[in-house]
């Protein structure tokens, strides 16, 4: 293996602090053959499907990939903005305004665990800046396998082949972090104030297989704490909320209740009006404001209800930033 070394290294060059932020991904364009490509990257990883390889090529580029990149081409067109991926025009934002709000020697880098920029082309970058001090933050509060796990492996695949290798500090979770849970709280109360108080709150997080979480994958309990947490902040009663999970695929069994299911069965139970958060995402993207504002809300609709209100991610306001600063350097 050739390590990739300093070729033209000075002692005297100025060492900089390192910042990675780093998020899942977004396809570069909603036209099939980027939506495929992007695709073909997220399900061919191992943290994200666990069956055999050989098994898995078959299933996913015989089937999976040539019907479902139509059908995602078609969603993520419906989202698509001027700007281009809200996913990347949102973490484009939020690197900006970190950047703008450290001390010159830091350096903030963003990287994509599937597509670009990448976590690789982000490290070469923090690299080339000189720093020997590297802390990664993920926008995902919550760890699971799936995500920050994913991104951890992409981290230390590419680290592993330098040949001056930095100090890394990974920051896994922030689920429960005070601060966090306060202004979650804050963006809800808002929307009670402007919406007014709904029948019920419902906290949508992206779910997982379930055989993930019974073979140790923390993240249903971490979601569920920052669900309580944040009801407790403003004083809700169990029967004023619930957590949900969305965004399953194939035939096994996820995380429940599903968001999908939950929606559909509410008006029947007497609720007309909820209000959907998702603080497992750090920006919007095509599970919120397709999946949760579009289809979710015409399920709910469909059944009966009358006042369907999504509350929109933290994204890059500035309380959001603020609180990104407050993980650096701790």
């Amino acid at each position: 293996m050739k390590f990739k070394g300093e070729q033209n290294f000075q002692h005297e060059n100025e060492q900089k602090k390192g910042v990675l932020i780093a998020y899942l991904g977004t396809p570069d364009s909603p036209d099939v053959l980027s939506v495929r490509r992007y695709l073909k990257e997220f399900l061919s990883d191992p943290r994200i499907i666990e069956v055999p390889k050989i098994i898995w090529w078959f299933v996913l580029n015989i089937f999976i990939l040539n019907f479902r990149s139509f059908n995602s081409a078609r969603l993520y067109k419906s989202i698509w903005t001027e700007g281009g991926s809200p996913l990347l025009v949102n973490c484009i934002k939020i690197k900006e305004k970190v950047q703008k709000s450290l001390p010159s020697n830091y350096q903030v880098a963003l990287g994509m665990r599937y597509g670009n920029p990448s976590i690789k082309t982000a490290l070469n970058e923090l690299k080339e800046a000189n720093c020997r001090d590297i802390e990664v933050i993920t926008l995902f509060p919550h760890y699971s396998a799936t995500t920050v796990g994913s991104i951890f492996d992409a981290v230390s695949t590419e680290i592993k082949s330098w040949r001056w290798v930095p100090s890394v500090k990974f920051l896994n979770s922030y689920h429960d972090n005070p601060l966090l849970i306060e202004i979650l709280s804050e963006r809800i109360q808002k929307s009670f104030d402007s919406q007014g108080k709904p029948d019920k709150l419902v906290f949508s997080y992206h779910s997982i297989p379930k055989k993930y979480f019974d073979s140790g994958d923390p993240y249903h309990c971490l979601c569920q704490k920052t669900s309580r947490l944040i009801a407790e902040k403003l004083s809700l009663d169990e029967k004023d909320y619930i957590t949900a999970f969305q965004s399953r695929f194939g035939p096994s069994e996820w995380l429940k209740p599903y968001t999908s299911e939950t929606m559909k069965s509410l008006p029947k139970e007497g609720i007309k009006s909820v209000q959907v958060v998702s603080p497992g995402f750090g920006v919007d993207n095509l599970e919120t404001l397709q999946e949760i504002d579009i289809e979710n809300k015409e399920y709910f609709e469909d059944a009966g209800g009358e006042n369907f209100h999504y509350i929109p991610c933290l994204n890059d306001d500035d309380d959001h930033i603020e609180f990104l600063i407050s993980l650096i350097g701790k």
